[in-house]
């Protein structure tokens, strides 16, 4: 079955609003645990607009029995210097610039340059016993490089497919694009990672077509429901909908 790794970064873009500590992150992390999510995800940025560094050291203890996924540009900001000190599970670097609102793109490894770059950042990483995924695009070729420069996993951006899911146009092109790359990662022996706008939606159809998912990370969707439904209601009613999408 595909694991859900909860992302609370809105819940840090709230607190950030006030100097109260409202909503807490560490409250919503033991939270969103103790509901079945299989691991928390933050994404550090080095204008800490959200999950700050202090709040990674902070979660570190308190993620340990679970799967701790730390997302971030390894060239930009403070995240390297995290990670000797931290030793997640897992590391999902991507390619976000220091002024980017949100992801919005996954590795361009076509470019040699980015891979001649990302080589000694996955050794780095995996020396330290941190499974490394890297943020990409559904180009198969892409995948394969992903493998060659040693990747551990891939991360499969989802937002063309969320944005064709939503507009109920070009919904077959995309869904064909992702289910090649996922089924090339499988083939190739990477492990399989998706994110970005999935949803209550169409998280369903996603991993119905796109096999042998092992983790979707989902951040602003998640909390945006559990405005709604309490953050507990809202984890189970995304597991509810991967216990139903299993190979």
């Amino acid at each position: 079955m595909t694991r859900l790794s909860v992302n609370i970064n809105k819940v840090a873009v709230v607190r950030n609003t006030r100097n109260l500590d409202i909503p807490n992150v560490l409250w919503a992390a033991q939270t969103a645990i103790e509901a079945g999510a299989y691991g928390i995800t933050v994404h550090p940025r080095p204008d800490e607009r959200h999950i700050r560094y202090s709040d990674v050291y902070e979660l570190k203890e308190l993620v340990r029995n679970v799967e701790f996924n730390i997302e971030g540009n390894p060239f930009e900001g403070r995240y390297m210097e995290l990670m000797p000190d931290i030793r997640p599970t897992q590391a999902t670097l991507v390619p976000d610039t220091i002024g980017a609102s949100t992801s919005d793109h996954g590795w361009d490894l076509l470019n040699k340059e980015n891979q001649r770059k990302l080589i000694p950042v996955i050794k780095e990483l995996q020396a330290l016993g941190i499974r490394v995924s890297l943020f990409v695009d559904p180009v198969c070729d892409v995948v394969e490089i992903a493998k060659k420069i040693g990747a551990d996993r891939i991360e499969l951006y989802t937002e063309p497919f969320a944005s064709a899911f939503a507009r109920k146009e070009g919904l077959q092109q995309q869904i064909e694009k992702y289910s090649a790359a996922g089924k090339k990662a499988v083939d190739v022996g990477l492990g399989l990672n998706a994110g970005h706008d999935l949803n209550l939606e169409n998280l369903g159809f996603f991993c119905k077509n796109v096999k042998s998912v092992d983790e979707v990370s989902i951040g602003h969707a998640l909390i945006a429901d559990a405005l709604k439904m309490g953050l507990q209601n809202a984890v189970k009613e995304y597991l509810k909908i991967l216990a139903h999408t299993g190979d």
